[in-house]
């Protein structure tokens, strides 16, 4: 008796675990059956807009511009230097010692301004020396033609009188005076063109040959800028088309000049040619030698609707944009996706596509802040998204 008291508790306890082991097992397999396969292929996303997303009580501040139907001009870009209109290098003509430098490097000068002076005293004296041999030879054919004039036959009288001029020596004599009188005009070197003075060499009291370079004197308005264009493109430029000139030196800033020359040469080795540039410089800011970016004004494509190329964006492999669809500045923002045709460095060309909308001139189309956009967003228009409080994009 007393051992069944004893085993009743071990009993118990062994029964009670088997229950609770069979509970936990049966609900173990009841929760694995309800749980869907393990391969089983995930349910359709299903596209929704803002509004079935999130709250979009906030409209998010966004810049817009209109798509227009205007002219959409094709261009061709290429680097380059800018380089003088005008450039000469000024050199001494003659031998001499330098006694009068009237300008500094960068000053600017007229044309015919006298530049640099050399001491001409020795080139006065060869002159006056050269007049005085001519004296001398005009005497002796005075002496030698005395008795002429008691000719009556013209023609002899003519013909004595050159050959007295010859024998005299008058001819020699009066080259002599005019090339000494030219070296001294050399003594006092004088600007060809206006310009600026620039690599001053020469320095007052210096002793130069003929032949050292002095100075050089460049012309800045208008700049030139060189070019190289494919041959495959230079069938589209043309003498006065417009040019779109940036320079390094000058952030930001756009300069418009037109082309000037086209070379008819093609370079074997680059299959390029060279187009010349020319761009307006009144103020002289724009120096040579400055690296420049050029876009040359190529073809030109009648009535396309354009939009600008920032408001285009790639979603899932696609070409897409945003169009505002609202009143006033409030309104939203709607998915669209859209084919694109011709650009530029601005503007894209929007055309008709068979699995694609359009995009109608004067609808308002989204350029900044739009790129985290869904469809149906709140959004305001504003002219600058970041003063705004948005995020630029």
């Amino acid at each position: 008796m007393s051992l069944r008291r004893r085993l009743a508790p071990a009993v118990l306890g062994l029964t009670t675990v088997a229950v609770l082991s069979a509970a936990i097992y049966r609900r173990t397999q009841k929760t694995g059956d309800d749980a869907p396969a393990k391969d089983a292929a995930p349910a359709p996303l299903v596209q929704t807009s803002a509004s079935g997303t999130f709250a979009t009580d906030v409209a998010i501040p966004v810049q817009g511009t209109r798509a227009v139907r205007g002219e959409l001009v094709m261009s061709v870009s290429a680097a380059g230097q800018a380089e003088a209109w005008q450039k000469t290098v000024l050199v001494a003509q003659v031998t001499g010692r330098v006694t009068s430098l009237p300008i500094r490097e960068g000053d600017a000068v007229r044309a015919g301004q006298t530049v640099a002076g050399l001491d001409g005293a020795e080139y006065a004296l060869n002159v006056e020396e050269a007049e005085a041999a001519l004296n001398d030879a005009r005497g002796k054919m005075r002496e030698a033609t005395l008795l002429d004039d008691q000719i009556d036959d013209a023609q002899v009288r003519s013909d004595r009188q050159a050959a007295a001029r010859s024998r005299s020596g008058v001819e020699a004599a009066e080259v002599r005076v005019r090339r000494a009188r030219l070296d001294l005009s050399r003594t006092r070197l004088s600007a060809p063109f206006a310009g600026r003075v620039a690599s001053l060499k020469a320095v007052p009291g210096q002793w130069v040959r003929q032949g050292d370079e002095l100075m050089t004197l460049v012309s800045l308005d208008p700049i030139r800028v060189q070019v190289q264009v494919l041959e495959s493109e230079l069938a589209h430029l043309a003498p006065g088309h417009t040019a779109t000139v940036s320079f390094a030196a000058f952030p930001g800033e756009r300069f418009t000049g037109r082309i000037q020359t086209l070379n008819p040469i093609v370079e074997s080795g680059t299959r390029t040619a060279r187009v010349t540039v020319l761009v307006p410089n009144p103020g002289g800011r724009i120096l040579p030698g400055m690296y420049a970016r050029v876009s040359l004004e190529a073809r030109r494509f009648a009535s396309r609707v354009l939009v600008p190329r920032a408001a285009l964006l790639e979603r899932d492999r696609r070409t897409m944009l945003f169009v505002f669809d609202g009143s006033g500045t409030s309104g939203t923002a709607k998915w669209r996706y859209v084919t694109p045709g011709l650009q530029n460095d601005s503007v894209v060309e929007i055309v008709s596509g068979v699995d694609t909308d359009s995009v109608a001139p004067g609808e308002t189309v989204l350029v900044d802040g739009h790129y985290t956009l869904i469809h149906d967003a709140r959004v305001r228009l504003v002219d600058d998204v970041r003063s705004a409080g948005g995020r630029p994009d």
